[in-house]
């Protein structure tokens, strides 16, 4: 097995990109955006963090997460968001026979893409990576037409223009 090595830095911001297991032509994330949001309502209140941008596609989601002060554990996090939603909807998905072995079910990859944030560039790319997503997957041609990313928030904040990455000379750098 791979060993995965993973920082824990207490305080720390961190991007993330999670998977559903079945990618191609799955749009359940979307379908089921309430579960999703209680998902995340439930994991903040048991062991909080900020969510400073989020974007969720069909298949996938990013976001940055601002732990507090005096914890490091994303993973805990992570494992309790995925397996609350998890629990929330009907089973029906294909579950490989390693997973029926573990008695897991079949929605979510079993890892995840974590990138800790080194600077206020670092942060900023991934800031605007992450709300650039669905035009970069072609599920929108102007991000604001996009309804479930942090988008919307920064626009009433008026960190982004309702009209941001219209420029046809607009390009976001790949971060993965």
């Amino acid at each position: 097995m791979t060993d995965y090595r993973r920082f824990y830095i207490p305080k720390a911001t961190w991007f993330f990109t999670v998977n559903l297991a079945e990618r191609k032509n799955n749009r359940l994330l979307v379908e089921k955006i309430n579960e999703l949001r209680d998902a995340f309502r439930y994991v903040k209140k048991q062991k909080p963090f900020r969510i400073n941008a989020i974007v969720v596609m069909p298949d996938h989601l990013h976001c940055i997460w601002t732990l507090p002060q005096d914890d490091d554990d994303y993973s805990t996090r992570w494992r309790m968001l995925k397996g609350r939603f998890s629990r929330s909807i009907a089973p029906g998905e294909r579950v490989s026979k390693s997973r029926q072995k573990r008695r897991e079910r079949g929605i979510w990859q079993r890892r995840f893409w974590a990138h800790l944030i080194t600077d206020q560039d670092d942060f900023n790319r991934h800031f605007d990576y992450i709300h650039w997503n669905p035009v970069k997957h072609n599920k929108v041609a102007r991000v604001a037409d996009w309804p479930y990313s942090s988008f919307h928030r920064y626009v009433k904040q008026g960190i982004y223009s309702k009209n941001w990455g219209t420029d046809e000379r607009f390009e976001i750098e790949d971060v993965e």
